[in-house]
Parts: C-alpha cells; structure tokens; sequence
C-alpha cells in the first residue's frame, strides 16, 4: 500500500476512535437520518472521503477505487453508519456518463448519493439527493421518488424501498455493480478484522476453570483458522481492488462475505450467551454479516458467477 494510502487510512482511523465509540454508533444508528452527520461533515471535510473517486477538474480528490476502499475498510472495522458507500457509488455512475453537474455537492457531502440495484433494498435510499438506477445493462437518474424507510436486520445499515417518479436516461452501466462488490467486500474485511480482535481480547479475558479461555489448545486452534481466513481473503480483496473486473469483483465478494460469516459466527460461539444479547456488540457483527452477504446477491450466486466462467 502507498504511503499516501496509509495516511489516509490512519486519519480515518484516528477519526472514528475519536467519534464513533460503540455508544456513538449505536446512536448514529437509532437516529432519524441514520448515521451522524456530524462525523460526516468531518470526514469530508478533514479526509475529503465523498471526493476521493471525483477527477481533481470536477472538484474532487483525483483518487481511485482503492482509496474509497481504504476508507469504507476502517469503517467497517467500528460499523459506522455513513453515506459513503452510496455516495461514492453514485459519483462513479455519473463519472461514466459524463454528468457532472451533480457532483460538487456529493463532493462536498453535502448531498447524498445511492445507486439502485434493487429498489426494495436501496442503501440510504430515504435519505439520498441524488439516486441512480443501474440494471446491468442502463444508467437511469431518479430525477424524482418516494422512499420508505425498511426494517433490517442490520440497523448499521440504512435500506429503504424506492418509488420512481420522473426519470432521465444517462447512457450504458459500466458494472457499476462490480464496484459496489469490491467496496463492500472491503468494508467486510475490515468489520472481519475487527470482529476478530475483539474475540481475541475476550478470549484472554475470560476465565474458565480458573485459566482464560483462550489458554486452551482448541480455542487456539480454531482463532489460527479465523485469522488465516480473515488474512487470505483480505489479501484477495485487496488485489481484486486493485485490478478490478467482474471475476475480482466476484471473487472479493465471496471470500469476504464468507470470511465475515465464519468469524462472527465463531465470535458468537467463544462469547457464549452474552454475544446475543443487546448490550454487546458482537452481535451487531453478526447481523452486519448476514445483511452484508445478501446485498448483490448472497455469496453461491458469486461462486456459480465464477463456476461458469470456469465450466
């Protein structure tokens, strides 16, 4: 990774230690607009997050996927609800068809930014200034909707249900789809990581039969497999970003969303029954695992993606 790469990704780091504590996220999830703006309006303003993807001429960051990534990453290690991921992926559609109009204000944060891949499930859909449909195959903008807020599992995650009203037709979809992959199987890593260190600490924490748990061999073992799953798909996420395609898009996906899985599964078994409750976090992962999985289709659609460029 670049040392600019590394900057950015201990400024972020160091913002969300600052402002996104576990209560700070509980509350930023339990609000009306479902994430802070405060903490926002500072990594926009101090990290420049919602430019990172925009050419420098159109008043953003002149950066690449790889950025956003880096960003989305240690967020997803604290489950911060933001904007970002629909944000960027709205400047990344407009980027392709040449609008640009829109794209100060989702530059600046300003305005909110989603993409529609299914208008049931639409990230931050209640909330968005700006919202682009992408089938595959076209780019439409929702110049006009009605949004309603979903119920999730995941309540890091805002979804919505969206009703189009008047619509403009923007020109060919790039795989904008492919890029939501890569940046949400990022965010899976880092919430992955995170999960895991967590399950780490407690299992030095926690006695049993007067010795910690995580003294005993089959725990040991069974942390070394997490950690070697969590490594491994880490290490083909960040490839994937870095040369990014329909096969790396789907392969970052599955190892990611079946990396995450294992651990906050794991997680919830070394936790034993406070995991499941309320207070604790872990359980957050957990249902950020599941929501995440589902997002673009659930992980046997990637593998059958991939087994059918093979078969």
């Amino acid at each position: 990774m670049s040392e600019e790469r590394e900057l950015l990704r201990d400024t972020v780091a160091a913002l969300v230690e600052k402002h996104a504590s576990p209560e700070a996220v509980r509350a930023a999830m339990e609000s009306e607009l479902g994430y802070d703006p405060d903490l926002w309006r500072l990594l926009c303003e101090q990290v420049g997050a919602a430019a990172l993807v925009i050419p420098e001429e159109f008043g953003g960051a002149g950066g690449e996927l790889a950025d956003a990534a880096v960003v989305l990453e240690e967020l997803g290690k604290a489950l911060v609800p933001t904007p970002l991921l629909g944000t960027t992926l709205a400047e990344l559609a407009l980027l392709s068809v040449g609008r640009t109009e829109p794209l100060e204000g989702l530059a600046e944060g300003t305005a909110i930014g989603t993409v529609v891949f299914d208008p049931e499930f639409v990230i931050n859909g209640d909330v968005a200034d700006v919202m682009i449909a992408a089938d595959g195959e076209t780019l439409t903008q929702w110049d006009t909707f009605t949004a309603q807020p979903k119920p999730t599992m995941d309540m890091t995650r805002r979804l919505a249900s969206v009703i189009p009203g008047a619509t403009t037709a923007l020109g060919d979809d790039p795989g904008i789809a492919d890029s939501a992959a890569l940046l949400i199987a990022a965010e899976q890593i880092g919430a992955a990581s995170r999960c895991l260190d967590l399950t780490v600490a407690y299992s030095k924490d926690r006695v049993q039969f007067g010795r910690p748990i995580g003294s005993f061999q089959a725990l040991k073992h069974r942390m070394a497999d997490l950690y070697v799953k969590v490594a491994s798909a880490r290490a083909v996420v960040h490839d994937s970003i870095a040369a990014p395609s329909p096969t790396s898009a789907a392969l970052a996906r599955y190892f990611a969303s079946e990396s995450l899985s294992a651990v906050t599964s794991e997680a919830i078994q070394i936790h034993g029954g406070i995991a499941i409750t309320w207070e604790h976090d872990i359980q957050l992962y957990f249902k950020r695992a599941h929501g995440s999985a589902q997002l673009l289709g659930p992980p046997r659609e990637q593998l059958r993606r991939l087994e059918a460029e093979v078969f």
